[in-house]
C-alpha cells in the first residue's frame, strides 16, 4: 500500500469490525438499492446496479473478504469507489463517519495481520483500532 499523506478517511462497519479507505478513493456513498444479481460471477460480486444511467458492479465485502454474511438494514450503504476508471460499489453494513488521520497515527501491518491481503494498515485513532484497507486489492 503506497504511504498515505495526512487526510480524510471513510469508517465503516462490518460485523461490528471497523474499517476504513481514503476519501479520494470514493466517489459517492449511496443507500441500499435493488441489485440486480449477475449468473456466472464470483460468488462476491452481489450484482449490478443502475447508478444514474451507469452500469455499476456491486461486490458484497462481508463474502469479498470471507467474513460471514450480514443481513441489509437500514443502515447497509453501498461505497461507490474508482479503480481503473471504472465504478464499483462495495456493501457495507453501516458507514459510520469521515474522520480525519495522520500519517503517524497509521501503523504497517506487515507482521502483525499476516495474510491478509485486503488490510493495508491500521489507523489508531484513541482507544479505537480502524482496518486500512487496501482498494486497489479489494476490488481486484
Amino acid at each position: 500500500m503506497e504511504q498515505l499523506q495526512e487526510g480524510q478517511l471513510i469508517v465503516f462497519e462490518l460485523l461490528g469490525q471497523r474499517y476504513a479507505i481514503p476519501v479520494l478513493k470514493t466517489q459517492e456513498i449511496i443507500r441500499m438499492t435493488e441489485i440486480t444479481p449477475v449468473p456466472q460471477t464470483s460468488k462476491y460480486v452481489a450484482g449490478i446496479i443502475n447508478l444514474r444511467g451507469s452500469i455499476v458492479p456491486v461486490i458484497d465485502l462481508n463474502k469479498r473478504m470471507g467474513l460471514p454474511m450480514s443481513e441489509s438494514n437500514k443502515d447497509s450503504r453501498i461505497i461507490v469507489v474508482e479503480h481503473q476508471g471504472q465504478s464499483i460499489g462495495m456493501i457495507v453494513d453501516r458507514v459510520q463517519e469521515v474522520a480525519h488521520f495522520t500519517p503517524d497515527e497509521v501503523e504497517d501491518t506487515s507482521g502483525t495481520v499476516d495474510g491478509n491481503a485486503f488490510v493495508g494498515g491500521i489507523v489508531k485513532k484513541k482507544d479505537a483500532l480502524w482496518l486500512l484497507l487496501d482498494v486497489e486489492k479489494v476490488v481486484s
